[in-house]
Parts: structure tokens; sequence; C-alpha cells
């Protein structure tokens, strides 16, 4: 709406008034907005305003949806939709499938049916397909994702720091064969949270073994648990593994005991996101907790702000800081 209101020369609310046939607006000036509409190709329904009035989209890639249900993207949309209902809103999920859905095909899905679109993680649902979204006037805010040469709201967990934090841990404990299992480099998160890791590895003057940091395999369910049966087949261990998400320290962690080998007295682990499990694992896990309900509040409340503002917003990225949660699997208290 912020590109109608600009190129007709009016404010927001006129705009609003005008695509929902509103009283208070003159004649000329809902011209002016229907002829701007037109020649900068947007589509509207004006008559969808209980559809789409109060609900906002949650958009991710097809591949995420297993991981809606686990613990980490399950608090998040538990926090969105909960703050969402708290305001009246609904919450419309938006599965993209990169085999068969196209940017054309997402317009037609999403105009008119949403006030708003929260796009959670990325991969798949790449910068340019967020970019061209926002150009059709929809309020868009990002969660746990960025794009750091454009400008949308954001709200991200610190992952570099997480990463950082989490390594600096076991090197206190003085370990220095450290393996790490990283992520799928399409994820922005896992990205950010490999380079904190390889950022405190530099500060203390290490540089890991390539074969003791496996790429994890492509559309596998299991990543951790084959990224760590590939370190156990070489000659000499890590005494340590860092590993860039929970779920992948608990595969890595299924790995370890099958070889016979003790944690953390053989090989210490640690992750991050302190999902539910990670308490319950054999033993607890060491990891970083990532605050994901609130997450969830605050990209809802974002995504709020965007839809109900007339006036010109100023992009923010929201950095919500973790928390180093020490547990049996690091072997700290083997260490004290």
């Amino acid at each position: 709406m912020r590109d109608v209101a600009q190129a007709a020369n009016v404010s927001l609310s006129a705009v609003w008034m005008a695509i929902h046939n509103k009283p208070g607006v003159a004649p000329e000036t809902a011209e002016k907005v229907w002829a701007s509409i037109d020649q900068l190709g947007y589509i509207v329904k004006p008559n969808s305003k209980e559809q789409s009035e109060n609900s906002i989209g949650l958009m991710i890639e097809k591949g995420s949806i297993p991981a809606m249900m686990d613990s980490f993207y399950g608090d998040i949309l538990h926090g969105l939709q909960a703050e969402a209902q708290r305001f009246g809103y609904h919450v419309m999920l938006m599965m993209f499938d990169r085999a068969t859905d196209n940017m054309e095909l997402l317009k037609k899905r999403l105009m008119g049916k949403i006030a708003g679109l929260v796009v959670a993680n990325d991969g798949d649902i790449t910068p340019a397909m967020v970019v061209r979204l926002k150009a059709t006037g929809l309020p868009v805010v990002l969660i746990e994702n960025h794009i750091d040469d454009q400008q949308f709201s954001c709200v991200v967990g610190d992952n570099f720091t997480a990463g950082y934090m989490i390594t600096r841990h076991l090197l206190s404990l003085g370990h220095r064969d450290i393996a790490v299992l990283p992520g799928p480099a399409k994820y922005s998160s896992l990205v950010d949270r490999l380079r904190g890791c390889m950022a405190a590895l530099a500060e203390a003057g290490l540089l890991i073994r390539p074969e003791w940091m496996p790429p994890p395999v492509s559309g596998h369910p299991m990543k951790g648990y084959l990224q760590m049966k590939e370190i156990l087949t070489l000659d000499h261990y890590p005494t340590a593994v860092v590993s860039i998400s929970d779920k992948t320290a608990l595969g890595a962690m299924e790995a370890i005991r099958e070889s016979g080998l003790r944690i953390p007295e053989d090989i210490a682990i640690v992750g991050i996101d302190n999902i539910a499990e990670s308490a319950h694992t054999r033993p607890p896990l060491t990891t970083v907790n990532i605050p994901k309900l609130e997450m969830g509040i605050l990209a809802f409340r974002r995504v709020k702000h965007l839809i109900n503002s007339e006036e010109a917003d100023i992009p923010v990225k929201t950095l919500v800081y973790g928390e180093l949660i020490v547990r049996e699997s690091c072997g700290a208290n083997l260490r004290a």
C-alpha cells in the first residue's frame, strides 16, 4: 500500500479506504488509487476484507514442514499464533514447494487473502523471492532469516554469538581436538552459527582438520548421525564435537554410542537451540538456549506494526540473545 500511496500522492488510509470501498474518500482520489494500482501491476481483491484484514501468512519451505512439529519451530509457531490470537488475527500456514511453485502462483495465493506475511527461515525461499513479495506492497517480516543487502524487518536469534559461545565453552574445558558438524549452507541462521564457531577457533589459533567437518547429506533426516559416523571411520577421533543444532547433536550422539564410545569421557558434544529433548538425552546435552517462543511473539508484533502503520517504516533487525546451558555432555563436571 505504501507504493500505491506514494505513486498516487495520497495517504495510506486513503488507499485502504479506496480498495475496501469505504466511505470518506473522494471519487477523484479513488480513481488515482486504482490508476496507480494498475500502473504498478498489483493484484487487489477489494471485497476480501473479512478474509484478509485479520489474517497473516506464515510461509515456510515445504522441506521444513517436519521441523515445524519439533520443539524449535513448534515453539516459534506457538508464540506467533498465541500473540496473533490475542489481537484477533488468524495465522495461515503457507508452504512453498520449489518443485511446483513459482512467483506468480505465490502472488495469487497471497494477494487479497492476508494483511501481512512472516517468512520463517530461508532455504528454498530465496532472497530474490522475498524481495519480489515485498514489492507487491505486502508487509513482510523475516524470522530466523536476514538479507544483509536489503532492508527487511527481521527477528533472529543471535546465532553468531551462539556458535562462538558454545565453542569457547569447549575451549575453556581444555579441548583442542574439536570437530564441527555444519548444517546446509542455504540456511542463514546455520551459516551464522558456523561463522561464530570458526571465529572462536581462530582466536585460539586452531584449525579444524577437513575430515573433522563433514558436510551434511542433502535431504537426509539424520544428518548428524551420518556426519558423526563418517568421523568415526577415521584413525584419530576428536575429543569434542560442536553440532550446529541440537537436532544434529542428537543424531551424532546416537552414532557415538553405537561405536561403543562414551559421552563425554571419550568424546564431549554440544549443540545449539535447547529443544525440549536436549535435557533428556543420555547424557543431557550442553547447548545454547534460543528464546523461540519470544521470537514468534516479536515477529507478530512487528508485522502487526507494519500492517497498521501509516508512516514510512524504518526496517528493524531484532536480535534475541541466547544463553549457555551447561549439562553433562560437555564433560564440565569431569573437569571441575
